[in-house]
C-alpha cells in the first residue's frame, strides 16, 4: 500500500525521486501534490511509508532534495465524482 507521501521544493526532484525509488525496486507513484501539504511544488511521490528509511537513504545518496515526508491516506469520499460548478464540466 502506497501510504507515504514525499513532497518537494521542485518538480524535477519529484521526478528523480520516483525514478530512483522504482530503479531500486520500491513501489512509488508520481501524483499531483496536495496544496495543503506542500504549496512549493505541484508534484509529489506516493510510496510505502514502512520503507521510508530506505527510501530517504536512497534519495540522499542521489542528492534528491525532499521537502517533507508524510503518512498519507487518499480521500475516499468521492469528491472527484461530484458535479462541478463550472459550466461544461462534470
Amino acid at each position: 500500500m502506497l501510504d507515504g507521501l514525499l513532497t518537494f521544493f521542485a518538480s524535477h526532484h519529484a521526478i528523480r525521486a520516483d525514478k530512483t525509488l522504482r530503479d531500486a525496486g520500491l513501489d512509488s507513484q508520481l501524483i499531483p501534490g496536495p496544496k495543503d501539504l506542500s504549496p512549493n511544488c505541484g508534484t509529489a511521490v506516493r510510496f510505502v511509508f514502512a520503507e521510508r528509511e530506505r527510501a530517504l537513504a536512497l534519495l540522499a545518496e542521489r542528492h534528491v532534495e525532499v521537502d517533507e515526508v508524510h503518512a498519507y491516506t487518499p480521500r475516499t469520499d468521492g469528491w472527484r465524482t461530484r458535479p462541478s460548478w463550472r459550466k461544461g464540466r462534470s
